[in-house]
């Protein structure tokens, strides 16, 4: 009996210490899911913070651009009118010299028997001069102001210059600010492509008919579509939702004032077609990407958010004669780029 007894005695209950890593497991998993949402929150903060930046920044060279431009016109009326007034200037000695020169040629006095026939007209001559010097006095006022109003030109034109030359240098700058803000829009583009792209990936797994080339998520049109119809297959849709599903994730996470779009390519191969419906292949590989944005539309995505484009059979993947080559060819592509 005290056999059976300690037999009973040492079995053990394992349930507590379950109930126990259990509950550590969750707390571990509720402090992630914490930490994931405080970060999405912060990040978010920062985007908008950068937004911010980027448009006083567009204010700002838009600002300068105009004073420049001003100033610019500002700078051409003075040289104008500087010329104008050194045209003046070179007319004013001309004359000057000239009537220097006149009085240079008054005849002294004589003292012949022709001086009292000359009299008269060395007075004349002598009236002439002394007007000429008036006038000359008067011409070395107007030079001397005209030379003031230059040096003040000058000045200016210099004061101009400078502004220009420092406006010129903080528009480098804020040009240089505003291209690091857009270089950091286009990686925070980037990211969400590559994050789409994955999630996309682990939505629809690793199948032939789908793949990523570059930057461009890929479906043959077999995917969707039969040989030369633009209507959408019906075991096509539930390809369509998943993908809908992404894109409507997507939109939550991009921020509302970035600009983006979800471009869906239709592309078909160099097969000729021509029917009632599809008179050739620019028409076919346009209504199907139309059909694929009509159905992401009709699951909720927004229309601002989605781009239709036809590009027929000029833009191949494989140029080779095959049935190969061809089934290539007959694609679907999204591409997530800038509005």
């Amino acid at each position: 009996m005290a056999l059976g007894r300690r037999g009973r005695d040492r079995s053990i209950n394992y349930w507590p210490g379950f109930v126990d890593a259990l509950s550590t497991l969750l707390l571990v998993f509720i402090f992630l899911l914490s930490v994931f949402t405080l970060t999405q929150y912060f990040l978010t903060q920062e985007m908008m913070g950068k937004d911010t930046v980027l448009q006083r920044l567009e204010a700002q060279i838009r600002q300068l651009t105009d004073l420049l431009s001003l100033e610019r016109a500002s700078g051409q009326a003075a040289d104008s009118e500087l010329a104008t007034l050194r045209a003046s200037l070179e007319e004013a000695e001309a004359e000057r010299d000239h009537l220097r020169g006149q009085i240079a040629a008054v005849p002294a006095p004589s003292d012949n028997g022709r001086e009292q026939a000359l009299t008269r007209e060395v007075e004349l001559q002598k009236d002439a001069a002394t007007s000429a010097l008036a006038r000359i006095d008067l011409l070395n006022q107007q030079i001397a102001a005209l030379r003031r109003q230059m040096a003040a030109l000058e000045e200016a034109l210099n004061v101009a210059e400078t502004r220009d030359k420092e406006s010129q240098a903080k528009i480098a700058d804020l040009g240089k600010r505003l291209n690091v803000a857009l270089a950091q829009r286009v990686q925070e583009l980037t990211r969400y492509r590559s994050e789409f792209f994955g999630r996309l990936r682990a939505i629809l797994g690793n199948r032939p008919d789908i793949r990523i080339v570059g930057d461009r998520f890929v479906f043959q049109s077999e995917v969707f579509f039969d040989p030369g119809s633009a209507t959408l297959r019906p075991e096509a849709r539930a390809e369509l939702d998943k993908l809908a599903d992404a894109v409507l994730e997507l939109e939550k996470d991009i921020p509302q004032d970035m600009s983006w779009a979800l471009r869906i390519d239709g592309h078909t191969d160099r097969q000729p077609i021509s029917n009632a419906q599809f008179p050739s292949n620019w028409e076919l590989s346009s209504a199907r990407a139309i059909a694929v944005v009509q159905y992401l539309i009709a699951r909720g995505v927004s229309p601002s958010h989605l781009i239709a484009a036809g590009f027929g059979e000029y833009q191949p993947m494989d140029t080779a004669n095959t049935p190969e080559a061809y089934a290539r060819n007959r694609r679907i592509e999204l591409k997530l780029t800038e509005r």
